[in-house]
Order: structure tokens, then C-alpha cells, then sequence
């Protein structure tokens, strides 16, 4: 948990770089040359099947299957062997993230009812691990482990809702010869994993036919990722390290955190401030994702954690009170990385999107500020 903390913590430091430097860029004159550069075509042979997609579709179809891949890792280890293992560990966060998705939802949409953009609900209903653990890591001793863990809990289910609402949301029209190949290859993996198959290989080859299927039916290839974790052993040949999906997450790790949620952070942060007044502040999309964040995220996660302690069925984290506590639920307004993804596939032809990512911006950092501001200000008059 600690190794894990550092280099979420670490990979939120080198996101924040990434989305100044993005925004620097586009309101710079190389503004035309970045969004050039995201627009240009890459394509990849594999022998009849010829996959022609810009860098900006390689980047979140392709960099993000990974990430979902390392997502889908840490729920599978934390439900088995972790804080998600017994219900009484993950009654309070399970249930303080449902809240945190379904008040950001509601909110969004009471701006967006009678718009085409409601189909942007579910942008501010995730929760950016790295970010939001990052700011709990700069206040040090200030915050109990078990908050940090509880954050952390919370994040990880947050992201199997995320997970859920692409798979069932998001998918485009369905192509059912790819879709067939894609359920054959998952009961490829599921044979591997019956027949006691320890060697990351064989996995990886069929995941890789996996994200191609996935690719070109319909349903978001980051699904694969998701798809190829649950399969991968989390029993090992002898020493509890050894086992496969333990192996694979401590692999994948720096390099998600290092390299590709920055690589995304970069392609997907630029915000051009041209022609933006306060009349954008009127935007339903913009009120939505902001207030959906910053207040629908606190209000949801509290208001449900709160019930849930009050009626006996879970108690607070060990060593934290209700001023900490509340102060990390702000924290979960720090949407940033997944509210931006999402984003990308509910306006998928870039309307709405300046007002999305100004808002995400915004929330993201309202949340961040103020749930600092919480946890620091009040923790100093605790301590005197």
C-alpha cells in the first residue's frame, strides 16, 4: 500500500506538470502545430485488417487499454486479498462511491435535461486516484493511513463504475463478426486461467487479440484492458510475489503513472482560452461538470458515508474524525484524468468539449484547493 501511494502521489505531481504544459501550449503559437500533431494518422497493417487511427485515438484507445488493464489488476487483487476482501472493509467506500457517481450525475443533468449533451452525465462522477492521493500525500502526518486507504478504496470502485458506465454507455454501433472474435478470445483467457496457466505470455498474446476485436466492434477497446485483468492468476507457483497479476501490476505500473496518464494528460488538457469570457460561466455543460464535481462529489460521498455510520453498519476510518473525513470526501471532486476520458467519448465530435475541460478544470481544482484547506486548517486546530 505504501509503494503504491508513493507512485500514485508522484504520477499526480507529473500530471499537473502535463496539463500546464498543455495549456501553455495551445494558447501559445504552437497551438495549431499540437493540435496538428494529435490529428495525424498512424496506420498498422495486420495482414487484411489495417488499423488508421489518429495519435489522439492511439493515445485513448490504445495507451488507456493499459491503464484499464492496471485498473482492473488492483480491483481484482483488492477484492480477493485487499481492503475490498470483507464487506465490513468495503461497505463504507462502496457505498460513498455510489453516492459520489449518482449526485455529480443528477446535478449534470439537471443543467443538460433537454439538451443532446446529457449524454455527458457521467463526466462528473469519477474520481482521479493520482491526483486525489497526491494532495493527501502533501499534508504528510496531518492525515491518518486509514483515510488515505479509504481514498484509495473508494477511487478503485469509482473506477469499476467508470468501467461499467463505458462498457454499457459509450459503445458505438456493434460490428458482431469483431464482437464474436472478442468473446472467443475471452473464452481463450478463461481456458488459460482453468488449466492453471502461471506463464504472463500466453495471456498477453491473446489480450493483444482481445483489444484489436474490441477495437473494431463497437465496444471501446479500453473494455479489453479491463477484461484481460480479471483473467490474469492471482495465485502464484510459491511465493505470494511471484503470482502473475502481482508481477504485472508492479510492471505496469510506473509506467502508467510515469508515461502514459501524462502522455494522456497532454494530448487531452488543452484548453484554448480564445473567445472565453464570463458568459461561459452561463454554459449548462460548464455548471454541470463544475458543480457536479466540486459539490455533487463531496455531497454524494459524505451525505451516503455519513448515513451509513449513523445507522451503525460502518464506522469512521481508524484515527480520523469528521473534519478529516469530510475533507478527504471533498478530495473526491478531483476528477481530472477519468472525467476528461469520458468526456471524450460522450462529445466524441468535439462539441462541448471547451466547456467540459473548463470545467473539469475547474471542479478538479476547487476540490483540490478546498479539501486541502479542510483537512489543513482544521487539523491545525485539532492538534492545538
Amino acid at each position: 500500500m505504501r509503494a503504491f501511494l508513493v507512485t500514485e502521489s508522484a504520477g499526480g505531481i507529473l500530471l499537473v506538470l502535463m496539463m500546464v504544459v498543455a495549456l501553455a501550449l495551445v494558447n501559445s503559437p504552437l497551438g495549431g502545430w499540437y493540435d496538428r500533431v494529435l490529428h495525424i494518422h498512424v496506420a498498422v497493417p495486420l495482414g487484411p485488417l489495417v488499423l488508421d487511427k489518429s495519435l489522439l485515438h492511439w493515445i485513448n484507445d490504445g495507451l488507456m487499454a493499459v491503464f484499464f488493464l492496471l485498473v482492473a489488476l488492483e480491483i481484482k487483487r483488492e477484492m480477493l486479498e485487499g481492503e475490498l476482501s470483507q464487506l465490513g472493509q468495503v461497505l463504507l467506500p462502496a457505498i460513498g462511491a455510489l453516492g459520489g457517481m449518482a449526485v455529480p450525475a443528477l446535478i449534470f443533468a439537471a443543467f443538460n435535461a433537454d439538451s443532446p449533451n446529457l449524454r455527458g452525465w457521467a463526466i462528473p462522477s469519477a474520481t482521479d486516484i493520482a491526483f486525489s492521493l497526491g494532495v493527501l500525500s502533501v499534508l504528510g502526518r496531518a492525515v491518518p493511513a486509514s483515510l488515505r486507504v479509504f481514498l484509495a478504496a473508494l477511487a478503485i470502485i469509482d473506477d469499476l463504475g467508470a468501467i461499467l458506465i463505458i462498457a454499457f454507455f459509450y459503445s458505438g454501433e456493434l460490428s458482431w463478426g469483431f464482437l464474436g472474435g472478442a468473446g472467443a478470445a475471452v473464452l481463450a483467457l478463461a481456458a488459460l486461467n482453468r488449466l492453471g496457466v502461471r506463464h504472463l505470455a500466453p495471456y498477453l498474446v491473446v489480450g493483444a487479440v482481445l483489444w484489436v476485436c474490441m477495437l473494431e466492434s463497437g465496444v471501446h477497446a479500453t473494455v479489453a484492458g479491463v477484461l484481460l485483468g480479471l483473467f490474469i492468476p492471482l495465485k502464484g507457483e510459491a511465493e505470494a510475489h511471484r503470482a502473475p497479476l502481482r508481477r504485472l501490476e508492479h510492471a505496469l505500473h510506473p509506467w502508467v503513472a510515469f508515461l502514459i496518464l501524462p502522455i494522456f494528460a497532454l494530448a487531452n488538457s488543452g484548453l484554448s482560452f480564445a473567445g472565453i469570457g464570463l458568459d461561459a460561466l452561463d454554459d449548462p455543460v460548464f455548471l454541470g461538470v463544475a458543480l457536479g464535481l466540486f459539490a455533487g462529489k463531496q455531497l454524494g460521498v459524505f451525505a451516503c458515508a455519513w448515513a451509513m455510520i449513523k445507522a451503525g453498519w460502518a464506522r469512521l476510518p481508524e484515527g480520523a474524525d469528521w473534519r478529516q473525513f469530510y475533507g478527504t470526501c471533498v478530495l473526491t471532486g478531483i476528477g481530472f484524468t477519468m472525467s476528461l476520458f469520458i468526456a471524450g467519448l460522450a462529445f466524441p465530435d468535439g462539441d462541448a468539449m471547451a466547456a467540459t475541460r473548463l470545467g473539469v478544470l475547474l471542479g478538479s481544482l476547487l476540490s483540490a484547493v478546498a479539501g486541502y484547506a479542510v483537512i489543513a486548517v482544521l487539523g491545525k486546530r485539532k492538534t492545538a
